[in-house]
């Protein structure tokens, strides 16, 4: 009872990530904001391996996996979803982001032997893009395009696109690292990336910095609560879950995360439900079933997860 508590945890803490970045959004710059979740994360999974007596690999192979990985699992695609989403609703980029998993199968059917897209695949596949294709005519209105929502949606799929490239990646090279020690490492990579690009943007007329202290309560509540919760504290439940559950069943929170994504918005930030967005809902959600109708091989446990910890 109590993995299956963890599975329904996990789908509230990851679902409510969409909802604290776009409160966050509104007073502090996208590079801040993933310097700071990423920061916090990468302490917390640093000490976790510190009291474990787990270390970080010495080989340079293995290092420059893990840099990538930071680099394109996390850094990357945090970044375009936060920066997305100050122009997007959090609800539509909960649903946006459970196209990563579509991107998964198309990128995976190359990489390797065991997933070989078929016909359901194919199906899947389809219904899922003609999906994101009605959620992103909401952006077209009166023969115009309203730029800023579309450029936001686009970016939460382009990040969706990275979560597959790079989940796919860690599969192929990280098979012999803990899952531990690849998030450790990967997150290590992105508070140090993410911490460059917060302090450079301004020699390149991008945004500076925000001072914490400056800040609204729930906005400053918003980012340190993803930081901890949402980032650090979600990755140690699903990696137990993984190992009590399993990482097919595990996997299942994708399904979940953008209802709850949808749900909290309309709650927390009035976000209005209309007929395209729920039927370009279901029609990912569809498509993702499809795909999933029948219990597939579990993939390895070093993968990143539903990539939709956004």
């Amino acid at each position: 009872m109590g993995k299956w508590a963890g599975f329904w945890l996990l789908s509230l803490i990851w679902g409510s990530s969409f909802l604290l970045i776009r409160i966050s959004v509104e007073e502090i710059n996208q590079f801040q904001i993933v310097f700071i979740r990423t920061g916090i994360a990468a302490v917390g999974l640093n000490l976790v391996l510190l009291l474990r007596g787990k270390r970080f690999p010495t080989d340079w192979r293995s290092l420059r996996s893990l840099i990538l990985i930071g680099l394109g699992n996390t850094t990357i695609p945090f970044t375009l979803i936060t920066w997305g989403e100050k122009s997007v609703e959090s609800g539509l980029a909960a649903v946006l982001q459970a196209t990563a998993s579509l991107f998964t199968l198309v990128i995976a059917h190359f990489a390797f032997r065991d997933e070989r897209i078929n016909f359901q695949k194919i199906a899947g596949i389809g219904a899922g893009f003609v999906g994101v294709a009605l959620l992103a005519s909401r952006s077209w209105g009166e023969g115009q395009i309203i730029t800023g929502d579309l450029l936001g949606q686009v970016a939460i799929v382009v990040a969706s696109l990275f979560y597959a490239i790079f989940t796919v990646y860690s599969r192929k090279v990280c098979a012999n690292l803990e899952p531990i020690v690849v998030s450790a490492g990967a997150m290590t990579t992105a508070a140090v990336t993410s911490g460059i690009l917060t302090f450079a943007a301004p020699l390149f007329g991008g945004p500076a910095p925000v001072s914490l202290a400056s800040l609204n309560s729930n906005v400053l509540f918003s980012v340190l609560l993803l930081g901890f919760l949402n980032t650090f504290i979600a990755y140690l439940i699903y990696y137990s879950l993984v190992q009590s559950l399993g990482a097919a069943r595990t996997s299942m929170v994708t399904y979940v995360i953008p209802a709850v994504g949808l749900i909290l918005g309309v709650i927390f930030l009035n976000e209005v439900l209309d007929a395209r967005l729920l039927i370009g809902a279901a029609i990912i959600f569809v498509g993702i079933g499809i795909v999933n109708m029948r219990f597939r091989r579990a993939p390895a446990p070093v993968l990143e997860v539903p990539e939709t910890v956004a």
